[in-house]
């Protein structure tokens, strides 16, 4: 159903069994999968790919222009996949033209009241933010990573998949997959506490391969060696397993660094 006060450009692309709620705003070159929701008051600013069954709720805003002084009009877009939910007051933004010009989010993603999604944050699937989490630009969110209530996550950081950070954070540097994370800038003790064993446990992880990251955390993490030999270690004491390596390649592939 589309409510008849309900605002929808000629341009707009609204598939099958897709509501739309009074005053809603649906803008050019947006596109809506089947079975979409988009809440009363909602906004769709303009090119946005949504895709099936994706809930927008009341005062949501997204595909609005990107928070960058030097964007200068260019067409980039912002993409959600099938299945999300983007709860109250959220903002999704565009890319730019030197970010790739795409801001996506993946699929089955929940977006909690208040968050920001900055120009070109990528977003994997089944990702949770919790209310007001907040991502600078260009950052980058792994597959089933969690991140707590007003987290703060600065430009072109990365956030392993299966991580999971702590409310209240604010995260200056890459966190690694599969870690439990808490990083309060004004207080001792801040950084990375251990595997996230829940969650792995939750996502079917088998007891080989937590052993195996557990060896790997140790020697990355908490062995007191140089990065280069850190990771020379994990490479020669590991089981060379699809998470394993995973974990290695993004401590190699740090630019910011990683938190410890």
């Amino acid at each position: 159903m589309i409510h008849p006060m309900a605002i929808i450009d000629p341009g707009a692309s609204i598939g099958e069994g897709v509501e739309i709620g009074a005053y809603a705003v649906v803008g050019p070159q947006v596109t809506l999968g089947d079975g979409c929701t988009v809440g009363a008051h909602a906004i769709i600013e303009s090119h946005s790919r949504i895709g099936k069954g994706t809930r927008v709720f009341s005062f949501a805003s997204v595909g609005t222009i990107p928070q960058d002084l030097k964007f200068q009009g260019e067409e980039t877009w912002v993409e959600i996949g099938d299945g999300c939910t983007i709860r109250e007051y959220v903002t999704v933004n565009r890319g730019t033209v030197p970010g790739g010009g795409v801001t996506r989010v993946g699929n089955g993603v929940l977006l909690m009241a208040y968050c920001h999604i900055a120009h070109d944050c990528h977003i994997g699937d089944r990702a949770i933010l919790a209310n007001a989490a907040m991502l600078a630009g260009h950052v980058d969110i792994g597959t089933g990573a969690i991140i707590g209530g007003l987290v703060g996550i600065h430009q072109f950081v990365r956030i392993g998949s299966y991580a999971i950070v702590g409310a209240l954070s604010g995260i200056p540097l890459d966190i690694p997959p599969y870690v439990t994370a808490v990083v309060a800038r004004a207080q001792k003790g801040s950084g990375l506490y251990g595997l996230n064993l829940i969650g792995l446990k939750r996502n079917r992880f088998s007891e080989e391969t937590i052993a195996e990251l557990k060896k790997a955390y140790r020697i990355l993490f908490r062995s007191g060696l140089t990065k280069g030999e850190a990771l020379s270690r994990a490479e020669a004491e590991t089981a060379p397993l699809p998470e394993v390596l995973h974990l290695l390649e993004f401590v190699r592939t740090s630019k910011r660094g990683v938190q410890r």
